[in-house]
């Protein structure tokens, strides 16, 4: 059964741990696009904690925009603001070095729709987890969609997973922070490399049955 799911910038681990629950992920673009959600902003580790990433973005139609139709800002420099922050918080991390320039790649490309931009991200982060799902859109809105698993929440601004549920991994400031939990998928990635689609698979849908 396909999975139904909002477009998300980098998004959480238990995101693309749903997308893992099917071999197909249709991403919603006609719904009217929300506030404060995973679509235009991510969470990663910083050496301060938990720090939060936002796309500047430009309603085209006011509160009545589309998600499709939605645009990103250039008005601040904010590629470049955010791969710094990325790289000041993963730089020691284990495989840090091993996949950032696939994700500069990404980022030095010009994007003028968030949609776009989130599904090449991705894209990405499918080959580099080596998952063969293939990625669709809805054509129309449809409220309660038949014969698909609605998951859209994993894109609300509201994390799905607690820390106390989530299954722990080494994060390089967790020693001094903690461990925080449902982080963007570039913490996975770079803190586990080729171990992170197994950890997805065997804990986090682990996790999953148990909800």
């Amino acid at each position: 059964m396909p999975v139904i799911l909002t477009t998300a910038y980098l998004p959480p681990i238990s995101y693309i741990a749903g997308c893992l629950c099917s071999n197909q992920t249709i991403i919603e673009r006609f719904e009217t696009y929300p506030k404060q959600t995973f679509r235009n902003h991510c969470h990663i580790y910083g050496p301060n904690g938990l720090q939060k990433l936002s796309i500047p973005v430009i309603k085209v139609n006011g509160n009545h925009t589309q998600t499709k139709d939605i645009r990103i800002s250039e008005n601040i420099p904010w590629k470049r603001l955010h791969w710094r922050s990325i790289e000041t918080a993963y730089n020691n991390s284990p495989f840090f070095l091993y996949y950032k320039d696939t994700f500069i790649k990404v980022f030095e490309k010009q994007f003028d729709f968030l949609i776009d931009l989130n599904t090449h991200l991705l894209i990405t982060i499918f080959t580099i987890l080596k998952i063969e799902n293939e990625i669709g859109f809805t054509d129309q809105f449809i409220k309660n969609p038949e014969g698909i698993s609605d998951i859209q929440g994993f894109s609300s601004k509201k994390k799905i997973i607690t820390s106390d549920a989530f299954p722990h991994y080494t994060q390089v400031f967790s020693p001094i922070h903690g461990f925080l939990a449902d982080l963007s998928i570039v913490d996975l990635i770079f803190n586990l490399g080729p171990e992170a689609k197994d950890f997805l698979v065997s804990e986090i849908n682990t996790t999953f049955a148990k909800r």
